[in-house]
């Protein structure tokens, strides 16, 4: 995917990607409160036709399941731990994944640079969940595509839009 007006942003899944590899344990959408907004928030979903068919146990399951992640693994924190480091903003209640659908679909906000920002410190060409995965496969002589190796870096990476490529595993060698 290129970005023309910010073309160092490259994830290499789109949202609907994310999503239907299994990510978030199903509950990325669930009804939510937000202390930010001081509003409920449900449905948010069904703003993105991309979205559409993709099973409601995928998108917005009240509770977390492992079983639904590509990797089976649990991953992430609360919403309160994100509203309390000040990583959700009043645009995207949610969090990165609901700035991205936006996004993705060609809306542009005031809190696209540090969004942006945010995905290359993690997922980008020196992000460090990316260098970290490079690095343990390195140390384990495995292949790019041992999921064997860190499934809990490589689910956290398809949160962020990223999974590692061969192409991508050649290039920090």
């Amino acid at each position: 995917m290129i970005f023309e007006d910010f073309p160092d942003f490259k994830p290499n899944l789109t949202p609907r990607e994310i999503f239907e590899l299994g990510s978030f344990g199903g509950s990325y959408f669930r009804p939510i409160y937000s202390s930010i907004t001081e509003q409920k928030y449900e449905n948010i979903h069904k703003n993105y036709e991309f979205l559409d068919n993709i099973p409601d146990n995928y998108l917005v399951s009240e509770f977390y399941d492992t079983t639904i992640n590509k990797y089976k693994v649990f991953v992430g924190t609360s919403l309160d731990m994100w509203e309390e480091k000040g990583w959700i903003k009043r645009f995207h209640p949610y969090g990165w994944v609901h700035w991205y659908c936006d996004f993705y679909q060609g809306k542009r906000c005031q809190d696209d640079r540090r969004q942006i920002e945010r995905w290359k410190n993690l997922a980008g060409e020196n992000g460090r969940f990316r260098k970290m995965l490079i690095s343990l496969i390195k140390k384990k002589n495995g292949k790019w595509d041992d999921t064997k190796i860190s499934p809990k870096i490589r689910q956290t990476l398809q949160h962020w839009g990223y999974v590692l490529t061969e192409d991508d595993f050649d290039k920090s060698v």
